[in-house]
């Protein structure tokens, strides 16, 4: 028996009592989005799901292949007629047993799917304020660059955010230096020269991310990956977040800085003739 907001019911009317991702965040994902019964990016996405459960040390099935993986998904939104444009989530997750350690590294997965207003890329016209988040830090290592479900330092950001008139947040790794955005990398024009900070910062290593790095190169701007300080984001021309859903989002004002969009809308237009031709 357990005891479920004041009631005492049979431990087999939760499901969550045994379930390692909401016990001990033991779980790793990945968002991906579908245009046209398409996936997006769809090798760099499994490629990086499977990466993220190797360093976890997850089972991987034998039969857990891209193509199954594409199909599973595709399955889902085709049965909920989503498949024209819509997000879907594959969330990988450890199976019950265990505290800490795990009594084995097999797993089960949870795909679900909404809808998207938007089948291709947009730029959003409206002013979009960030500022730093300095009450947590990331650390540097490899842990932080995959995507688990230990996301607390992003939500209690983001309420930070919400309480303060924000639209999104800096995040700052253990040695001060910027690393990225709440849900997405961060990018920096200084002049012609293009800066990310590198995977090694501590930073999420994005599927749009590397795509923008690519993308940006091909229009002859100098694309590097570097450390970015805070005091470096005053001296910037631009700042935008990078991630797979959103594409772009070009942040106008940071502190007392406003800045540009236009390397931002045109990398939008060559990321819409891009994946149009997916």
């Amino acid at each position: 028996m357990i005891n479920f907001n004041g009631t005492i019911v049979s431990q087999d009317a939760n499901i969550l009592t045994q379930n390692r991702a909401f016990l001990y965040g033991d779980a790793v994902f990945e968002t991906v989005k579908i245009i046209d019964n398409k996936i997006l990016f769809l090798e760099d996405h499994y490629f990086r799901l499977m990466s993220s459960m190797r360093v976890v040390r997850m089972e991987i099935p034998m039969n857990f292949t891209m193509e199954y993986f594409e199909e599973q998904i595709l399955s889902l939104v085709k049965n909920n007629v989503l498949a024209d444009s819509s997000r879907a989530r594959i969330t990988i997750y450890r199976n019950d047993g265990g505290y800490y350690l795990p009594q084995n590294n097999t797993i089960s997965f949870l795909i679900h799917a909404i809808a998207l207003e938007e089948k291709f890329y947009s730029i959003n016209k409206k002013e979009y304020e960030v500022d730093l988040y300095k009450d947590f830090y990331v650390t540097k290592q490899l842990l932080s660059s995959i995507k688990t479900t230990n996301k607390i330092l992003n939500i209690t950001a983001s309420i930070y955010a919400n309480e303060n008139g924000l639209d999104n947040c800096i995040l700052l790794n253990d040695s001060k230096n910027v690393v990225e955005a709440l849900q997405g990398n961060i990018f920096m024009l200084l002049g012609n020269k293009l800066i990310t900070p590198p995977v090694s910062e501590g930073c999420l290593n994005g599927v749009m991310r590397k795509q923008i790095l690519g993308l940006a190169k091909k229009i002859e701007h100098v694309v590097v990956e570097e450390v970015i300080s805070p005091f470096d984001l005053q001296k910037a021309d631009e700042l935008f977040i990078t991630n797979v859903i959103k594409g772009i989002q070009p942040i106008t004002k940071y502190r007392k800085k406003e800045f540009t969009t236009k390397l931002a809308n045109v990398l939008v237009e060559k990321l819409n003739e891009a994946v149009s031709g997916v």
